[in-house]
Parts: structure tokens; C-alpha cells; sequence
């Protein structure tokens, strides 16, 4: 989307039975712009807008203990714990506990959060930056359920895919509409040590058992607010048009101004993430560009957006009035397809200039 105006709206390929495991005899589905992904880590982005909306509210506050709505996290460090830390990557608590990827406890949140809080922490809360990938949305979804009484996707549904008159952007799928989803496929070569080792340790899973993961129907019937927001590209785009004019669009206002500022306002600037090994700018909720980080293209400081496992993207590029989502449902490590993600991105920054 450019000035609000949608200029490209593709899809290419299979939303099944193309994938390199698949039988040649297998069914094929053609996918559509209006077909519903699994849109995996930017699922963070979604929520935090909905911490930051009830901050907004006065149903918390971001700076708030975490400790003061779950007591659980009330000894030790783990008090000094605060909503804030969990949206920024620094609560310390980044890798998931043995028997936290139940998804039996998809429907008991407490016993996840209990869990975590039983955990050591990695270090001293918000000293570190370490890339919460699972953990965090589990704790900021018990949080929003002990704050308002809801559970997080209650309040999604009701304050921001619903006044956005968007079908789906919420926390999984109804039974009924599982069959209209994109199936993600492993593709490429399996990550190596010790890659493989620290994203096993993030995500609870072997990365070759993360998509078989997704596709259970527990998974796509619960909650797991860091990783199971379905959406299609336009409305994932349309949500992150929204955040780019400060929280309204088409006449309706989802958020402030000032609460989208303070979302996308940057926490962390040259730290290397130690769980990724590489040094990544964080907003409260987001990731942030920089010109010697182009994580959305080239020539984009100040766009902020989120991936999702593996090459899902979304994002808003304010100085170049624009706001775009692709979503795949091949999933590589190491491909060589992956630099074609990034002449894609590039492509589109090269086509639209930013403002002078």
C-alpha cells in the first residue's frame, strides 16, 4: 500500500500439494491474495498493539512489575520484571522450559506461566537483550486475562480486527476454516550447529518440527500470542497502514498517536541479541531498521515492522507512506532463494522513493 492506495496485491504458487514432500498425485490448491497464513513471530507485533491499546486504556501500564498481575513472577529478580522488559526482549526469560510446548496447556495459561516463572533467568532483567521467541506472548496473554478478565484474543477481536473490519487477524482459526489455510512446507537445509542447538532452545522444537507443530489442530485452536495470529497479506498490510498513520485508517481510530510512538520507539540500538547472535534494534513490540540493518529493504531507517518463521514480513516504511506484507509458506533456513527475498524488498523501496 502506498498512500493508502493498494499498488501490487499478488500471489504466486500453491497453498498446498506443491511442497517439495508432497506426492505428484496430491491435491493442488492455487493460493489467492485472500488466502489465510500463519503469520508465526510478527504475530508479536499484534500483540503488542493490544498491551499498548490497554495501556492506552488504563487496564495496565507497561512499566507495571509483571509481578503485579501475575504473582508468580513475585521473588527474586524475577519481580523487577516489567511489561515493558517482556515487549523489549530484556525480561530475561527467553527460552521455553522442558514440557512448556504442551499443547494440552493451551487451555490452562496458568500452568504455562507457572512454568516460566519457576525457570532461572538468564541474567538480570533488562540488562540483555536475548530475543524472546515463544516465551514473552505467554506471559503478556495471562497478563492481558488477570487485567481485564478476557482472554487476549477477546480483546484483539473486539478493539482492533473488528473496528479494522478485518475477517482475520486473531489467534488461530475457527474449526470450520482450518481447510483454508496455507500449508507451510520445511523446505531448504536444516540449520547446523550451533545454529540449530540456540533455536531449539528458543522455540522448545527442532526447526524441522516447528511446521508439523503448526499445523496441529491444537495449535490453530488456542492461543500462543507470540506465534499463532493467522492473517492474509492485504489485512496484514491494512494493520500496519493503521500503525503508519498513527493509528487510524479509513476514518476509524484504533490506537493514539502517541500510543503508536511509543511503541515503535526504539529501546535498544547496536546490542547484539543473544539469542540471535546478531545486533537488532527493538521498539516495544517491534523490530526497527537502520541503514546498516535494511531488515525491510534498502535505504529504510525508520521503517519498523516484524518477521515471522521463516520469510513473513510485515511492515510500514513512514517515509515512503507505505505499508506492505509478504507471506510464504516455504520455510528455509539455507536456500539460496533467500536473496531473492531480498531483491524483492529492494525492488520495492527502489520503486517508491521516499519523502524529500
Amino acid at each position: 500500500m502506498h498512500r493508502g492506495e493498494v499498488v501490487v496485491d499478488r500471489a504466486i504458487g500453491h497453498a498446498e500439494g506443491n511442497a517439495p514432500s508432497d506426492p505428484r498425485e496430491a491435491r493442488k490448491r492455487l493460493v489467492t491474495p485472500d488466502t489465510p497464513f500463519r503469520i508465526y513471530s510478527a504475530s508479536k507485533a499484534v500483540t503488542a498493539m493490544v498491551i499498548h491499546l490497554l495501556d492506552e486504556q488504563r487496564a495496565l501500564h507497561i512499566d507495571d512489575p509483571v509481578a503485579e498481575y501475575l504473582p508468580e513472577f513475585g521473588y527474586g529478580a524475577k519481580r523487577h520484571i516489567t511489561i515493558a522488559h517482556v515487549l523489549c526482549h530484556r525480561a530475561a526469560i527467553p527460552n521455553l522450559p522442558r514440557g512448556a510446548l504442551d499443547f494440552e496447556l493451551l487451555e490452562r495459561p496458568e500452568e504455562i506461566v507457572a512454568l516460566l516463572a519457576a525457570m532461572p533467568l538468564l541474567m538480570r532483567p533488562g540488562r540483555r537483550l536475548a530475543y524472546h521467541a515463544v516465551t514473552g506472548g505467554f506471559v503478556l496473554g495471562e497478563v492481558v486475562r488477570r487485567a481485564t478478565g478476557s482472554d487476549i484474543r477477546t480483546i484483539l477481536d473486539r478493539e482492533i480486527r473488528a473496528p479494522l473490519g478485518l475477517r482475520w487477524l486473531s489467534y488461530g482459526v475457527a474449526k470450520e476454516d482450518v481447510e483454508t489455510l496455507a500449508r507451510d512446507a520445511f523446505t531448504g537445509f536444516p540449520p547446523v550447529p550451533p545454529l540449530s542447538q540456540v533455536l531449539t532452545r528458543a522455540l522448545g522444537a527442532p526447526v524441522e518440527q516447528v511446521v508439523a507443530l503448526a499445523h496441529d489442530p491444537r495449535f490453530l485452536a488456542g492461543i500462543v500470542p507470540s506465534a499463532n495470529v493467522v492473517a492474509t497479506a492485504p489485512e496484514l498490510a491494512r494493520f500496519f497502514e493503521c500503525l503508519r498513520c498513527d493509528g487510524a485508517l479509513d476514518g476509524v481510530r484504533v490506537f493514539e498517536p502517541r500510543t503508536v510512538h511509543r511503541a515503535t520507539s526504539e529501546q535498544s540500538f547496536w546490542e547484539v541479541d543473544f539469542t540471535l547472535g546478531a545486533p537488532i534494534r527493538y521498539g516495544l513490540g517491534f523490530m526497527l531498521a537502520e541503514d546498516w540493518l535494511p531488515l525491510f529493504g534498502p535505504r529504510g531507517p525508520n521503517a519498523f515492522g516484524h518477521y515471522g518463521f521463516t520469510n513473513v514480513i510485515g511492515w510500514a516504511d513512514p517515509d515512503r507512506e507505505l505499508s506492505a506484507a509478504l507471506l510464504t509458506s516455504g520455510k528455509p533456513f539455507l536456500n539460496v532463494e533467500l536473496f531473492r527475498l531480498y531483491q524483492c524488498l529492494s525492488a520495492i523501496n527502489h520503486a517508491i522513493e521516499p519523502r524529500t
